[in-house]
């Protein structure tokens, strides 16, 4: 019993290591059915046209049959680095959180998030490419507006977007802040959301939700990721005082930050919707 509990801590230790997928599963695929209830018909049916390109991929174990698996196909992807390693840097594009934002920054030859999910709209517009690039470039683009929309993934405080600092969920352990953000604090305000986020939006709601660039999505994150770490740390990250190496995400900073992650996420939703209208609706 003891040596099952001591393996039980180890591999929760080693968990804490790791980096994670923002928003996980839940919150990709939430991203992805918001977008697939307000876009066009017509662009609703293109995408399935491309669906059945799926087996162009090449990746039999990574299905891609509709929006939402087309939203974790690049994480799915991950376990084969040989093949896709050169993509792992596309999903984020961190900056210091007490430094003034670049929007060109830490996207050498555009490796970051808000390059290619221009670069993946470009391909997805193009009729003249085969159907199976497209259809990649669907999932990325899918995938990535929701990435930058998770505020670790453009924020930093020198800790790889929350990833080395370990973190508690009230009484439980759940590996890391960025973890905690992107997975269980996500779950929570989909799940608790009324309305539920999944819906048809005015179009009041989409003209002033669904609109941007992702240079200003980028920095929206990179905005609330300052007000993650000081709710996490209980003080502001730039005033100076040392970072903990383990925070307490309490119930009361778990209710305020819900809002902020429904709000990501919608926008998320909604404006990948425009992205595919605008893509696959003309």
């Amino acid at each position: 019993m003891i040596r099952r509990f001591i393996l039980v801590l180890a591999a929760l230790s080693a968990l804490w290591s790791l980096p994670v997928r923002a928003w996980g599963e839940y919150g990709h695929r939430t991203t992805a059915a918001i977008a697939l209830a307000n876009i066009k018909p017509q662009t609703r049916q293109r995408i399935a046209l491309l669906m059945q390109a799926e087996r162009g991929l090449g990746t039999a174990t990574c299905r891609v049959r509709s929006l939402g698996d087309a939203a974790v196909w690049p994480d799915c992807i991950r376990r084969d680095g040989w093949r896709w390693g050169y993509s792992f840097p596309w999903h984020y594009q961190t900056e210091p959180v007490c430094k003034p934002y670049d929007p060109k920054a830490n996207c050498a030859n555009g490796n970051c998030v808000s390059a290619q999910i221009e670069r993946n709209r470009r391909i997805l517009t193009d009729r003249s490419l085969p159907a199976a690039q497209r259809l990649e470039a669907l999932a990325f683009l899918a995938h990535f507006i929701g990435d930058i929309h998770m505020p670790l993934h453009s924020g930093d405080n020198n800790d790889q977007g929350g990833n080395a600092i370990k973190a508690m969920y009230g009484d439980a352990p759940v590996y890391n802040l960025h973890a905690l953000w992107d997975g269980a604090q996500a779950e929570r305000a989909i799940s608790s959301a009324v309305p539920p986020l999944v819906r048809r939006y005015p179009a009041a709601d989409l003209a002033a939700l669904g609109s941007g660039t992702p240079a200003i999505w980028g920095e929206e994150s990179w905005r609330l990721a300052r007000q993650v770490y000081t709710r996490a740390f209980g003080f502001d990250p730039c005033q100076g005082t040392p970072a903990p190496t383990v925070v307490i995400w309490t119930n009361q900073t778990i209710e305020a930050t819900l809002p902020d992650a429904r709000l990501r996420l919608t926008q998320a939703g909604l404006r990948l919707a425009r992205v595919l209208d605008e893509a696959l609706g003309g």
